[in-house]
């Protein structure tokens, strides 16, 4: 008969297999989703390199053409009345402006609602925080009226100007929850050696907010270089168009449309982004991960 011993000893032998089988399986699963996932983006680029007649002929097809050309590229590129150049510029311009607005606003705004004391600092966090329900359609005409009378339309301002105002309610909500993660020791001792509220912002706080600050980088870069909303309804003038905006030019409902340079100019549209992210996807994970944790 087999003993209690004996029988643990097979099936401590035969577990490194089963894992090593299981460990196989899932990857096999995980990199068939990615595929799927994937597919999209991996169409775009293909179509991307085809001629013109072919893109809507290949079917569900991620090869590139027999005949593929970089000709899409050089005919987006500069396809438009103005070089699409100019569109990553404009949209760069936003881009930077509305990351540096929101850095420099939403901490000082969270610093103060974690940190300082303040009457009705709780009713105004609440307050806040109701913004975020808030559909942006919602406060859109009374916004576009106020930046009409400010002669802002058709400007980057109307774009801009509310990032350096804390008007994102959910970066400051993001930064409070990491700032109160901060041990309040480190504000005592700096009160000691005679640190007022602007040098512990400047000297402590944001030091040690390099996560958070990166994830809020990322998803501001991300959601206003993606923004088609925002800068169609305040940009009329084709030099100042986004790169959303002028997408959209390619595509007419009464004439010929130009798909392969859509296409082409899309690739190039997610290449800022994925560089974005990948360079600062370490920061992004830990700012998401230490968000609220008591450290």
């Amino acid at each position: 008969m087999t003993t209690d011993a004996e029988r643990l000893t097979v099936v401590t032998a035969a577990s490194p297999g089963r894992r090593r089988l299981f460990s196989i399986l899932a990857h096999i699963v995980l990199i068939g989703v990615s595929i799927i996932m994937l597919y999209p983006l991996l169409w775009l680029l293909a179509a991307s390199f085809r001629p013109e007649n072919e893109i809507f002929t290949s079917g569900v097809s991620i090869m590139p053409s027999v005949n593929w050309s970089f000709d899409s590229y050089f005919r987006g590129w500069n396809g438009l009345r103005i070089g699409f150049g100019q569109l990553f510029i404009n949209s760069f311009v936003i881009s930077a402006l509305s990351v540096i607005g929101n850095l420099i606003a939403c901490s000082l705004a969270a610093y103060a609602f974690a940190r300082l004391e303040f009457a009705g600092r709780r009713f105004w966090f609440a307050m806040m925080l109701m913004t975020l329900m808030l559909p942006y359609q919602v406060t859109l005409i009374p916004q576009y009226v106020l930046f009409l009378n400010l002669y802002w339309v058709n400007t980057i301002l109307p774009l801009v100007v509310p990032k350096f105002l804390a008007a994102d309610a959910f970066f400051i909500f993001l930064m409070v929850q990491f700032f109160r993660g901060i041990p309040r020791e480190l504000d005592e001792a700096a009160r000691m050696d005679g640190a007022g509220p602007w040098r512990i912002y400047w000297k402590i706080m944001l030091p040690l907010s390099t996560p958070v600050l990166a994830t809020a980088a990322i998803f501001t870069f991300i959601w206003t270089w993606d923004d088609f909303f925002g800068p169609l309804i305040y940009l009329s003038d084709l030099r100042q168009y986004t790169v959303m905006l002028g997408l959209r030019t390619f595509t007419d409902n009464t004439g010929m449309s130009d798909y392969g340079g859509m296409f082409a100019m899309s690739v190039l549209s997610l290449v800022p982004i994925f560089v974005f992210f990948l360079l600062f996807q370490r920061l992004l994970i830990e700012g998401i991960a230490t968000t609220g944790m008591k450290r």
